[in-house]
């Protein structure tokens, strides 16, 4: 095989990688967490066009069983940002959006 071939072959290939190396060292959206507190975690989604974002609040609920009882974690999930303040103060709880 003559050099230039090889060339165009190594070449090739290293276009045919470059959008995948691109694409999995891409920063991830800007989304995050926070855990502990009054509730066991707050989850933020990515920051939409329209400045809004979706948070998660999970919580953990009691439930008697019985003779015993225990706690289950219940997820709640609304819309909240410049234009969508949401009705429940503690969930607004950073009221900026948690980055991660």
């Amino acid at each position: 095989m003559r050099p230039t071939t090889k060339r165009g072959i190594a070449a090739g290939f290293a276009a045919a990688l470059l959008p995948a190396v691109l694409l999995t060292t891409a920063p991830t959206a800007a989304a995050g967490c926070v855990y502990g507190g009054p509730v066991l975690g707050k989850c933020d989604g990515p920051v939409q066009a329209d400045g809004n974002w979706e948070r998660c609040v999970t919580v953990a609920q009691y439930v008697p069983s019985g003779l015993s009882s225990h706690l289950v974690p219940v997820r709640r999930c609304e819309l909240m940002g410049p234009s969508r303040p949401p009705g429940d103060p503690s969930f607004a709880d950073p009221p900026w959006h948690i980055d991660g």
